[in-house]
């Protein structure tokens, strides 16, 4: 069963105006599935494939000569040289739509794109369902469950789903871009990082706790970003005068892969865990996230945190708007709520002061209170 995705639209709208469109995003997110059955006359090559490879490798040209247009390239980094022949051929060519390329890995691509496609390619990301894509579900399913498709389009089982996810990610990643020798190191580094979601990077803590140097901390949080795994939320700390906090926090794309990965085994355990509050913001912020990416916007993502550990969970920079966004995994509404946004109004200079203050709740009322409005975690889709 093929679930509408909201990127429909933005990528088929991008096909009337760049010869190059881009999807990338996470192994298993739906880029396949959506491009395959928006572009159905669009000849499909998949470069997972030796042949495919090996044919390219040889004869490129000859390659682009029988691919000549109207082509999905999928998994298109596993050939990084295929960029600088696709520069020529659509500056020759002049046709819109001309190539879509496909990726899971994020690094390989968007360096090619930058090197030879400047100008030329439409960028997309599609990450896993957002809640405006899914059935409804209660907030502890939501979370435990995530966003991958296969979980809802073929109802995968989903420790068995995940299992195996980690470990084609693992090998297919980890193990052929950096050449890890050691998987357990890297899996218990994996997971080592699911436990400081939601918290300040420390990278000498995260390397003496993994047992490796602090560089190949570095190194793999790279590769884990460059996947689709997690990403790193930058500090705001712009023009104030006290001590602010300038690392960034982990966040993961998924919070089905994060609870399986903390052993989380059903739902009612996410009630439970001892930083079910993490788990509630991270699933907060990525489902900000994917509205801003679906709609085609670049959003302009930040955490601001003060030495007295006063903190805004996120700060979205929107032209002349400052947003303010806490998440509290709470029934009850409070005005406890505020007090990183009051915090950050208060010593933030005046051109931050214009935006809109808004505290996400586990509960299911809409509050509208003076400072602040508090929203139900069931209105993500609209926020």
């Amino acid at each position: 069963m093929f679930i509408p995705r909201l990127l429909t639209a933005p990528i088929r709208s991008a096909c009337a105006h760049y010869p190059v469109i881009s999807v990338t995003g996470p192994r298993q997110s739906g880029k396949t599935t959506l491009l395959k059955t928006m572009f159905p006359e669009y000849r499909y090559v998949n470069f997972e494939e030796l042949d495919n490879r090996r044919y390219f490798m040889d004869d490129p040209r000859g390659f682009l000569h029988q691919y000549d247009r109207h082509v999905i390239f999928d998994e298109a980094q596993r050939v990084p040289e295929l960029f600088s022949y696709l520069q020529a051929k659509t500056d020759a060519d002049r046709i819109m739509g001309q190539y879509i390329l496909s990726g899971s890995q994020n690094f390989l691509l968007l360096e090619k794109i930058t090197q030879s496609l400047a100008g030329r390619v439409g960028l997309f990301r599609l990450l896993p369902l957002s809640h405006a894509e899914m059935p409804p579900a209660r907030l502890e399913d939501a979370i435990f469950k995530g966003g991958y498709p296969a979980l809802y389009d073929r109802e995968a089982p989903i420790e068995r789903f995940f299992q195996n996810y980690i470990e084609t990610y693992v090998e297919r990643d980890a193990r052929s871009i950096l050449n890890i020798k050691d998987l357990n190191t890297f899996q218990n580094f994996l997971r080592l990082c699911c436990g400081r979601v939601g918290q300040p990077l420390n990278l000498q803590s995260l390397s003496v706790e993994a047992g490796i140097s602090t560089p190949t901390v570095k190194n793999w949080l790279s590769i884990l970003e460059a996947s689709y795994i997690l990403f790193q939320l930058p500090p705001f700390f712009e023009n104030f005068n006290k001590r602010l906090t300038k690392s960034p926090k982990l966040y993961f794309y998924d919070t089905g892969l994060l609870c399986n990965l903390l052993g989380i085994q059903n739902a009612m355990q996410v009630q439970q865990y001892y930083q079910r509050g993490s788990l509630f913001e991270n699933m907060a912020i990525v489902e900000l996230l994917k509205n801003r990416l679906n709609a085609d916007h670049r959003p302009e993502f930040f955490f601001w945190q003060d030495s007295h550990k006063t903190e805004v969970d996120l700060i979205e920079l929107a032209g002349t708007q400052t947003h303010l966004y806490e998440m509290k995994y709470s029934h009850t509404a409070s005005t406890d709520f505020f007090k990183g946004m009051q915090s950050f109004r208060a010593a933030a200079p005046t051109m931050r002061q214009k935006g809109q203050n808004l505290a996400i709740y586990a509960g299911d009322e809409t509050q509208v209170r003076t400072f602040a409005t508090i929203e139900s975690w069931k209105n993500l889709p609209r926020l």
